[in-house]
């Protein structure tokens, strides 16, 4: 488990991510295709179907409650969607150094709850031991 100002600092990294992967959609699609329409179409709907999917099953409180590693599935594909439109977009050092910090972040965050669980598990545990 996380000192306190770690964790706090993990899920601050963690909503700064969400925000970055945004731009890095809402870039790529304004960059893409071959007309005006195209280049809002995408620079608009790339964005928005993130804020769709993350909502529905990756949110704190989605609307669907997926595992641990179904969250962490659907963080992944968003995230790395995020890093190659980045990529393709040709901000290329930043959507790498993006795509790391992501999952770093992941990682870390997993860790933290996978730990916490164990630990809020003993503790009740123990409360209801005689």
């Amino acid at each position: 488990m996380l000192p306190k100002p770690l964790h706090v600092a993990n899920e601050g990294l963690a909503f700064l991510l969400e925000l970055v992967a945004l731009v890095l959609l809402a870039v790529w699609g304004f960059r893409t295709g071959s007309n005006v329409a195209v280049h809002v179409l995408l620079g608009l709907g790339a964005p928005a179907l993130m804020v769709v999917v993350w909502g529905a099953f990756a949110a704190p409180r989605a609307r669907v409650q997926l595992p641990m590693a179904g969250v962490l599935a659907v963080k992944t594909v968003v995230f790395a969607a995020a890093t190659i439109a980045g990529y393709a977009a040709g901000w290329h050092a930043f959507a790498i150094a993006f795509g790391i910090v992501a999952v770093l972040n992941m990682v870390i965050a997993a860790f933290d709850r996978e730990s916490l669980k164990n630990v809020t598990a003993r503790e009740a545990a123990s409360k209801s031991a005689p």
